[in-house]
């Protein structure tokens, strides 16, 4: 079974894509040849009879893979919904197996996959499937990427307690930025209040990053994320 991160969000637009990427950067950083995979992702952009996933092409440049995109999304809708939904609409079947034959594969390429799910936890994939189920069969522990601002404690602590109770690993959380930071009280006090309530560690403040290139991600890793608890699953 190979390591690495299940990157979950307590909702959608978290900015877990950003995440994945810090933690791949991460994992270099520490001297693990690690891969970005993003099973199913909506939203796709056609370019004629292709879709391109942009989330898994991030991901795909960001780690310097060689495979083809299809291996790192192997499943892609045009439609920015739900998994299940999408297929429903697009006449397409969400094939689980292959999206376990893309993380078999990639499992004995790497020595770690970070894997980014859809949305959060309870997305459903497909009408027997939800993202936990994902994560639960690859078996990865995971990070749960948090707002900064108001709302985020429930949402953030929700996430974590629930994943615990279904029996899952939960490495830590990553409260990440999106957007530019509005100095509001609630970003201020919010991480502090997570790591007081939360069973699980705070690994790190990721801020909003305006250059997305290797030298600038792995300097904010380094300053903004505690690489010892990575290490760990690593």
């Amino acid at each position: 079974m190979p390591k690495g991160f299940f990157v979950t969000g307590t909702d959608t637009g978290v900015g877990k894509t950003v995440v994945a990427a810090a933690l791949i950067k991460a994992a270099g950083l520490l001297g693990v040849k690690a891969c970005g995979m993003k099973p199913v992702e909506t939203g796709c952009i056609r370019e004629g009879n292709v879709m391109v996933p942009s989330d898994g092409m991030f991901l795909k440049e960001i780690a310097h893979m060689d495979e083809t995109v299809n291996h790192i999304t192997p499943c892609c809708f045009e439609h920015e919904l739900a998994p299940m939904v999408s297929a429903e609409m697009e006449g397409i079947t969400v094939d689980i197996n292959r999206i376990r034959g893309a993380f078999d594969k990639l499992g004995r390429t790497y020595q770690a996959i970070i894997v980014e799910g859809v949305g959060g936890l309870l997305v459903p994939v497909n009408r027997d499937c939800f993202v936990i189920d994902l994560a639960r069969e690859m078996g990865l522990p995971l990070v749960v990427v948090a707002r900064p601002g108001l709302g985020t404690i429930n949402h953030t602590l929700l996430t974590v307690n629930y994943a615990l109770k279904e029996g899952l690993v939960v490495a830590g959380i990553i409260i990440n930025y999106s957007y530019q930071s509005e100095g509001s009280m609630a970003e201020k006090t919010n991480p502090q209040v997570i790591e007081q309530l939360s069973p699980v560690p705070l690994i790190g403040i990721f801020p909003y990053l305006d250059d997305m290139s290797d030298e600038a991600f792995e300097k904010t890793v380094l300053k903004n994320l505690d690489m010892e608890i990575i290490r760990k699953y690593l």
